[in-house]
């Protein structure tokens, strides 16, 4: 029985390793479960075992995608740090080195920011992936909240809106990564790149405070 469970696993997992190669490929909306089952080299059948249709095969990507990502930020947030803002800066490095050293994270990172528009079908996950997104930012708040209580943060300066620039941010440098990887060298550059943010921060505060 636990091999069996096991097998079903790895099934699962194979399928939404090759629907991720086809949406990415095709993209979403022209994709079909015919060209999923050929790629992952499994029937219709098993395709339909594990997921009902299309969008539940998409809505399972991000939720792979997302999930070990909240664990991480939140077990991370959760830790007592001297300099939370240090903390944040160091979380924002690890999260694209990690991405650079993962060409799976990668491509259906590339799916959900570069590929997808929510056509369609995929228009009924879009709710459901904003409020995953409102989790994940709600999360970046803590640790500007955190500074600002630990007074390293000035309290002129809205945790909101710091989070909402530090996600514009991330995102532009996620988005000109994936569309050109070779260019940003990120094993070098990731601290600088993140640093620049947090310098900026610095640089406002001296002028209000």
């Amino acid at each position: 029985m636990r091999r069996t469970k096991e097998d079903a696993e790895h099934t699962k997992e194979e399928i939404l390793n090759a629907a991720t190669q086809v949406f990415v490929s095709k993209g979403v909306a022209a994709a079909t479960l015919e060209e999923i089952a050929t790629a992952a080299n499994v029937t219709r059948g098993a395709i339909y075992w594990h997921f009902k249709n299309k969008t539940e095969i998409f809505d399972a990507l991000h939720e792979r995608l997302h999930r070990p990502l909240m664990e991480m930020i939140l077990e991370d947030v959760q830790k007592d740090h001297a300099e939370p803002l240090l903390q944040l800066q160091e979380l924002c490095v690890k999260l694209l080195l990690d991405l650079d050293a993962d060409p799976q994270k990668r491509q259906v990172l590339t799916l959900f920011l570069i590929k997808c528009d929510y056509a369609g079908d995929l228009a009924l996950c879009k709710e459901k992936h904003q409020e995953k997104k409102t989790e994940k930012m709600k999360a970046f708040q803590r640790y500007f909240e955190k500074a600002q209580k630990q007074g390293k943060l000035p309290q002129h300066m809205d945790p909101t809106l710091l989070t909402l620039s530090i996600s514009c941010y991330m995102k532009g440098i996620l988005f000109e990564y994936l569309d050109n990887p070779a260019a940003f060298h990120m094993k070098k550059n990731a601290a600088k790149l993140i640093q620049l943010f947090f310098d900026k921060i610095g640089i406002l505060s001296s002028e209000k405070s």
